[in-house]
């Protein structure tokens, strides 16, 4: 039996509805329930997808610590002691912090905000429990897109069916992103194999927002045009400099020694899984 923490999160419930025929799931919430004996009855693995995610409302840094940190310590303990045998943790690339070119699984970690930062103290501790008996894996997904997915492709495709011209051209940025469906099924390799370690989770092709902007059009049927206005990118950047962040630099991922370890290839490309996102399927 897998136990899930943060059911009701993107990850947790993509998670149970793929593979809920092939899997019995138990779900649990850290901040609702106590961690009682009979949680594990029967329970052989736990993915603990629960967090609380870097957004627009602050919260102090002892919150992020707390939800993100002594949660998943908590839990991951006595799972152990109660013979639980292996403990996914849904972690981020956001333990990397910004201004690096290309991320791989040995990159040095320097998160700059206290989601990172938390989600890393996560890692570290949890990684120190990890032995023969108890195997500690750690997924770290880029920005997670496909049907009804938060985030900011999703605010992306809201501005595309408004609005069909476009300051974006010629944007010649590298960013990773990865589909549910992709992700889903990294998770589940990792739990048939029963792997330890860091885990770094991407689609195969880095795209630019110029061509991100085109697949969403193209899935939608519709024909986007992309212009170039003078100082647009400047004025962005200087109001909004998050937004031009992501829009605009490289955020690029290299997760070949993940897939070498796990032999494991991703079942759709970015193509088809901008595809799925929009047509509201599943594959």
């Amino acid at each position: 039996m897998i136990l899930v923490t943060g059911a009701n999160g993107y990850v947790g419930s993509s998670f149970i509805k793929r593979f809920s025929e092939k899997y019995e799931f138990r779900t649990f919430s850290l901040q609702k329930n106590k961690i009682e004996m009979s949680i594990f009855d029967k329970v052989d693995t736990i993915i603990h997808c629960a967090a609380l995610v870097h957004q627009k409302i602050k919260h102090s840094d002892n919150k992020y610590y707390e939800i993100n940190v002594n949660y998943p310590l908590s839990l991951a303990k006595k799972a152990k002691e109660n013979g639980v045998k292996q403990f996914v943790f849904i972690s981020t690339i956001a333990v990397y912090g910004d201004d690096k070119k290309v991320l791989t699984e040995n990159t040095t970690c320097t998160p700059i905000n206290s989601y990172g930062k938390s989600k890393l103290e996560a890692e570290r501790k949890l990684l120190n429990l990890n032995d023969e008996n108890f195997k500690v894996s750690i997924i770290r997904p880029p920005m997670i897109y496909g049907k009804d997915a938060p985030g900011n492709i999703d605010s992306l495709v809201k501005l595309i069916l408004k609005i069909r011209l476009l300051p974006f051209a010629s944007i010649e940025n590298k960013r990773s992103f990865i589909s549910i469906q992709n992700l889903c099924n990294m998770i589940n390799e990792v739990l048939i194999q029963k792997k330890s370690g860091i885990f770094l989770a991407s689609d195969n092709e880095s795209i630019s927002t110029s061509q991100l902007i085109k697949l969403i059009g193209n899935s939608l049927d519709k024909n986007i045009y992309l212009i170039k206005i003078p100082l647009f990118e400047f004025f962005l950047k200087l109001v909004k400099p998050n937004l031009h962040k992501r829009l605009y630099e490289n955020l690029e991922i290299d997760n070949t020694l993940t897939k070498e370890r796990l032999n494991f290839k991703n079942n759709l490309t970015i193509e088809e899984g901008i595809s799925l996102m929009i047509k509201g399927e599943e594959k």
